[in-house]
C-alpha cells in the first residue's frame, strides 16, 4: 500500500514536470517565430487612407511657379504678313484681331490684364524697361505673365531706333529681354518698335534674338479725340480699318482701360475672334 502511494506521487509529479515542459516549449516557440501576414488579405480588408501613408502619397498641388515653367507646344495657326495682319497659315478661322498693349506695365496694365482673363481673352503686353524699374513693378510683370499673357519687347527707353547709334539700338533690345527674362524666366518672342520704326540694324537684332517683328493696322488712343472711355471704345470697334486679321495697337492708359472689355464684347458682337498670340508662328 506504502509503495502504491509513493508510485502514484512521483507519477503526477512526473506528469507535472512535463506539462510545465511544455507550456514552456510553446511559449518559446511564439516568441522566436515571425509573425505570417496574407499581404493581400490585409490590404484588401484594411485599406489605406492617403492619411495613412503619407511617405507615399503627397498632395502637392501644382504652384504658379511650375505653371510659368511649364510648356506646352502648339503647332501655329497664323502668321504674320506684310502689312502686319494676322493671317491662318491652313484652315484657321480667318476672322480673327490681335490685341496688344504697348508701354506695360505702366498704371493700368495690370487691370487690362485680369479684365482681359475674366474675358477669356488674351492679348500681347509690349513692355518698357524703364517701367520695370522697382520690384514693385517687377511683381506687376509677373502677374501679367502668370495670368497667361505673352509678354513682348518695347525697348529700355521707348527711344526713336532711327535717331541712335546702333551700339545704343542694340542695348535698348538685347538689355530688355534679359530683364524680362530675369524677371518670368522667359525672353520675349515679340519684338514692336516704339513710334513703329525700325531700321535695318533693329530687323537683324530682333532676327538674331529670336523674336517676331510686328507693327500695328490701328490704334488711335493717344489722340486727343479719343482719351474716353466712349471714344476709343468707338473707334476701336467701328475704324475703318477693322478687317480680318487686323493687328490692333492700344496702350498702358486710364481711358483704355476703362474701355478694354466694351471693346472686346463689341468686336465679338461684330464676329470677330480675338485671337491667341500662342498661336502665331514665332521664329
Amino acid at each position: 500500500m506504502k509503495n502504491w502511494i509513493i508510485s502514484s506521487v512521483l507519477l503526477l509529479f512526473l506528469t507535472a514536470c512535463t506539462n510545465n515542459n511544455m507550456v514552456e516549449d510553446t511559449n518559446n516557440k511564439q516568441d522566436n517565430e515571425e509573425p505570417v501576414i496574407d499581404m493581400e488579405t490585409d490590404v484588401e480588408e484594411n485599406p489605406s487612407s492617403p492619411e495613412d501613408n503619407n511617405d507615399e502619397i503627397v498632395d502637392s498641388p501644382v504652384t504658379d511657379e511650375q505653371n510659368e515653367k511649364e510648356q506646352i507646344n502648339i503647332s501655329p495657326q497664323y502668321k504674320i504678313s506684310g502689312d502686319w495682319s494676322i493671317v491662318p497659315i491652313d484652315n484657321a478661322n480667318p476672322k480673327v484681331v490681335l490685341l496688344t498693349i504697348d508701354d506695360a506695365p505702366d498704371r493700368y496694365a495690370l487691370h487690362m490684364a485680369e479684365t482681359l482673363h475674366t474675358l477669356g481673352v488674351k492679348a500681347i503686353f509690349f513692355v518698357n524697361g524703364h517701367f520695370l524699374d522697382t520690384e514693385e513693378e517687377k511683381k506687376v510683370l509677373k502677374e501679367i505673365h502668370r495670368l497667361g499673357f505673352p509678354i513682348g519687347n518695347h525697348t529700355m527707353t521707348h527711344k526713336r531706333l532711327s535717331t541712335i547709334s546702333e551700339e545704343e539700338q542694340k542695348s535698348e533690345i538685347v538689355e530688355l529681354n534679359n530683364v524680362v527674362e530675369e524677371i518670368i524666366g522667359e525672353r520675349p518672342k515679340f519684338f514692336r518698335a516704339p513710334f513703329g520704326v525700325n531700321t535695318d540694324y533693329a530687323k537683324e537684332i530682333v532676327k538674331d534674338e529670336g523674336m517676331l517683328l510686328m507693327n500695328w493696322s490701328y490704334g488711335y488712343d493717344w489722340e486727343p479725340d479719343y482719351k474716353t472711355k466712349e471714344t476709343i471704345t468707338e473707334i476701336m470697334v467701328n475704324a475703318p480699318e477693322l478687317r480680318d486679321g487686323a493687328n490692333l495697337l492700344m496702350h498702358d492708359r486710364e481711358w483704355t482701360s476703362e474701355a478694354i472689355e466694351d471693346i472686346v464684347v463689341g468686336l465679338q458682337d461684330k464676329g470677330y475672334e480675338i485671337v491667341d498670340p500662342d498661336l502665331i508662328e514665332t521664329p
